[in-house]
């Protein structure tokens, strides 16, 4: 007879508890990290869906995080963009409710004073960073937007600042005739040709056109090169008769001159006197026209001239009245481009052919790309830059008669180009841009959430587990090992003696 010893029986149930043993621990670690495989060789057929799940969870996640940046960028520009709309209503409706035409000690008003602080904080808001990002740089993020409002209006050493330019861009739209560049001359057989030419510069008043109802004149509209116009007086007037000569001025705008024609030997404002001949007329309206150019040149043309100085030199690169023709800028005789040794370049950004908003992009989806970038230059941008300083820049002079209707130009000239001009971007233009950008962030974040959800389901349904199922087996693990621990813990106290003795008994 062969007995078989309880060692052999107590190492099969070793061999057997300790394969138990594995199996709990695969099983707790299954629980616990929530996967039915730790790599992907144990997922069989399945493993290279999987991974190509796990690609494309990968990239949602990283289009998530992008959009989540870039969201909070959009939120910085779209409130920036509702300052600097904030900052030009304010400047507009505060030089409208101005009270009285007082100048302080420097030759402006309180409300000049006033816009060069706005100007300070438009310069702030215009250097705002977003995650170390200077937002309106363009593509040269690194890189501050715009120098210091101090350096727009003073300068810097030999770089002139806009109130340098202002001042020489007056005196070239007045030109040495003090005339707005205009000359006005009697010429003709008869002396009866009122004749009225430009100077070929692009200072000064720009002939536009002459409309006239004035009995026996005829009129020949601006032509030539340099531009003039003509009136020929075939004979007297009617009493009552007016001739309107139209102007262009230098930001633009626009001027009409006025004259009518009376019988009275002392002419009002704007008349002219109906003499005994053609030619008498033609001559005194030759001197009713020059002055009447004298009061505007006076009044409306620094104004003009202020904001057009402005415009220009907030151009990238700047333009500048010649500086050759220094010190006589009244004989200047173009513009020309200012560079960095005579003229502060405001603004030190990125300005490529690139539009704006496509110098900053990001992919927020699978398929989705949105655009978010700015620069100080684009023209809603440099409108208010212009105004406010052109306000904040120009002086005036208290011993000067004319300063103040001047002023009251140059002031309704900032209210109507603040409150925006027919065809030109605004910043309410520049703030849709950017709140349709968030409006794609928001999709792209849905899209992306819904996606992100779909693909965890399917790569759970390959990667993880039942816990239901694990829970069971566990347990059956458990009863399984404890029942066979027991039978390992008896036989391993079985001996010979006592196996003799029990079968004895």
């Amino acid at each position: 007879m062969s007995i078989t010893g309880p060692g052999s029986i107590t190492a099969a149930n070793v061999a057997a508890q300790t394969n138990m043993m594995q199996q709990l621990d695969m099983l707790g670690q299954e629980l616990g990290t929530g996967q039915a495989a730790q790599t992907y060789s144990q997922l069989g057929s399945q493993a290279g869906v999987a991974v190509a799940l796990g690609a494309q969870l990968s990239d949602i996640n990283g289009y998530t995080s992008t959009a989540n940046t870039i969201g909070t960028t959009l939120t910085i520009e779209q409130s920036v963009l509702g300052q600097l709309n904030s900052a030009g209503t304010t400047v507009a409706q505060s030089v409208e409710q101005q009270g009285g035409f007082s100048l302080n000690n420097t030759g402006q008003t309180n409300m000049q004073v006033s816009a060069a602080s706005y100007l300070n904080q438009i310069v702030a808001f215009l250097n705002t960073q977003a995650g170390g990002n200077y937002l309106f740089s363009g593509s040269a993020v690194n890189q501050p937007s715009v120098v210091s409002s101090n350096e727009i209006l003073n300068g810097n050493g030999s770089q002139a600042g806009l109130t340098q330019l202002i001042a020489e861009r007056q005196q070239a739209d007045l030109g040495t005739g003090q005339m707005g560049r205009l000359t006005v001359a009697v010429t003709g057989a008869g002396s009866n040709d009122v004749t009225v030419s430009q100077d070929g510069s692009p200072f000064g008043f720009q002939l536009a056109s002459v409309t006239s109802n004035l009995t026996g004149a005829t009129v020949n509209q601006p032509s030539g090169s340099p531009p003039s116009l003509s009136v020929d007086l075939g004979s007297n007037p009617n009493n009552g008769d007016s001739i309107q000569f139209n102007l262009t001025l230098p930001d633009g705008s626009s001027q009409t001159i006025t004259l009518q024609a009376t019988t009275n030997a002392t002419p009002g404002t704007n008349q002219f006197t109906i003499g005994s001949s053609a030619s008498a007329t033609a001559a005194n309206l030759q001197t009713a026209l020059q002055t009447s150019l004298s009061n505007l040149a006076q009044t409306a043309l620094p104004a003009a001239s202020a904001i057009a100085a402005a415009n220009d030199f907030f151009e990238v690169p700047p333009q500048i009245v010649d500086p050759s023709s220094a010190p006589n800028y009244a004989a200047a005789t173009s513009l020309v481009t200012g560079t960095s040794a005579n003229t502060v370049m405001w603004y030190t950004g990125e300005n490529g052919g690139t539009p704006a908003l496509q110098t900053a992009t990001a992919q927020v989806g699978p398929s989705i790309t949105v655009d978010y970038g700015m620069r100080a230059t684009e023209p809603a941008i440099t409108s208010l830059l212009a105004n406010v300083a052109a306000l904040a820049a120009t002086t005036f002079s208290a011993s000067n008669p004319n300063a103040q209707a001047s002023y009251v130009a140059l002031s309704q000239s900032v209210v109507g180009s603040l409150s925006g001009q027919p065809g030109t971007q605004t910043i309410s233009d520049m703030q849709a841009d950017i709140a349709n950008a968030q409006t794609m962030v928001t999709n792209a974040t849905q899209f992306n959430t819904q996606t992100q959800s779909t693909l965890q389901d399917m790569l759970q349904g390959i990667e993880g587990i039942n816990e239901n199922q694990i829970g069971e087996n566990l347990l059956t693990l458990q009863n399984n090992l404890s029942a066979s621990m027991a039978v390992t813990a008896r036989l391993a106290q079985l001996s010979l003696v006592n196996f003799l003795g029990s079968v004895a008994g």
